[in-house]
């Protein structure tokens, strides 16, 4: 049964109070005072209480006791504000006394943190917005905000990678897919197709379109086309005899001898498969544009590891183009900016945003 609060203070809240009667100006965080005032409020709690109860329609009326509506709305605001997963959250409310007094939990048991992963994917983001307007219009009321100014500002959140070239792209599809095809011929033996290493051809390819990209005029133009048709046609050579060690796993043609080593191989299958299409991604956006010319290839991969990568230009004179992703940071009117801001005060730009 999902009720709004916990109904009477436990023995432990009664020892824990008397003992440290001005524990929250003596103990708490500053920011746990105003959201602790600013939870209180009713409207808040039946927002949560009513999204809670469209789980199970019976469940306000009928059932054992579950978390109450305010202690999920307190645990979910303590994770966010901590930045913290849940694990964590349960953890640290867990073990401290304070945590335990902020969220109303006190002396009861802290539900486990696969409960509170339900419990906050029950608001959904409809109810999450409906208390973000509610908390709005809380600070209108007490002038703390007028909720018309907004300060916004984006930065590149930069991954991983190294420097993306056509040329680098094959060569790390290459080196990933017979690196991977070795690992299968590890487990299984040399039955079927032999995986074959072609590096160090993709290597001398790699020099060659170095020395040929320094080429001026058409000439260097051409010279460059014709080495990477080379490097083209031996990346083609590995994804084919990648797809064909899947084809032979999946008719158990290539199978290892204990069913441990038949997981190994499955998950070694399964990175061949990923990488492949990634692979002929790259040879798709290397013919468009090395070969025909088109710059402005619209599925352009920059990483067969980060694939999320984007290319970003915000005119920075130091570093022209950033590769990673675009997060916006934003702040309302009178609050105070400080390092590290959250993830519930930023979101990922998507491209067009």
């Amino acid at each position: 049964m999902i009720v709004p609060r916990y109904q009477q203070r436990t023995i432990y809240e009664g020892i824990y109070r008397s003992l440290i009667p001005d524990q929250k100006q003596l103990l708490w965080e500053k920011w746990m005072l105003k959201v602790d005032a600013l939870l209180d409020d009713d409207e808040l709690i039946e927002m949560v209480h009513a999204a809670l109860g469209r789980r199970r329609p019976k469940s306000q009326t009928r059932g054992r006791r579950g978390t109450p509506s305010e202690v999920v709305l307190r645990l979910i605001v303590l994770k966010h504000m901590k930045n913290w997963s849940y694990e964590t959250l349960e953890r640290e409310v867990r073990a401290n006394l304070l945590y335990r007094d902020f969220t109303r939990i006190g002396g009861e048991a802290v539900p486990d943190a696969k409960t509170m992963v339900r419990l906050g994917q029950a608001l959904g983001p409809e109810v999450t917005r409906k208390i973000h307007e509610r908390v709005v219009q809380l600070a209108r009321e007490e002038k703390v905000t007028t909720g018309r100014k907004m300060r916004v500002d984006t930065t590149v959140v930069e991954t991983n990678i190294h420097y993306p070239t056509d040329s680098s792209l094959l060569g790390d599809g290459v080196r990933v897919l017979t690196r991977t095809m070795k690992r299968i011929e590890e487990e299984v033996g040399r039955v079927g197709t032999k995986a074959r290493n072609w590096m160090r051809s993709v290597s001398h390819r790699l020099i060659e379109i170095g020395k040929a990209t320094r080429g001026e005029g058409e000439e260097g133009k051409e010279r460059q086309k014709k080495v990477y048709r080379k490097l083209m046609a031996v990346t083609r050579k590995v994804v084919a005899q990648a797809e064909a060690f899947v084809d032979e796993v999946r008719q158990g043609i290539k199978k290892a001898a204990d069913w441990q080593g038949d997981l190994v191989v499955e998950a070694l299958t399964r990175q061949l498969e990923e990488v492949s299409k990634l692979t002929r991604r790259v040879l798709e956006q290397t013919k468009a544009r090395v070969i025909k010319g088109d710059t402005h290839f619209k599925r352009k991969l920059l990483s067969i590891f980060e694939t999320a990568t984007e290319a970003i230009r915000k005119g920075k004179a130091a570093k022209p183009t950033e590769f990673g992703k675009m997060v916006k940071i934003q702040e309302s009117e009178n609050q105070r900016s400080r390092a590290g801001v959250g993830c519930d005060r930023c979101r990922i730009l998507q491209r067009g945003e």
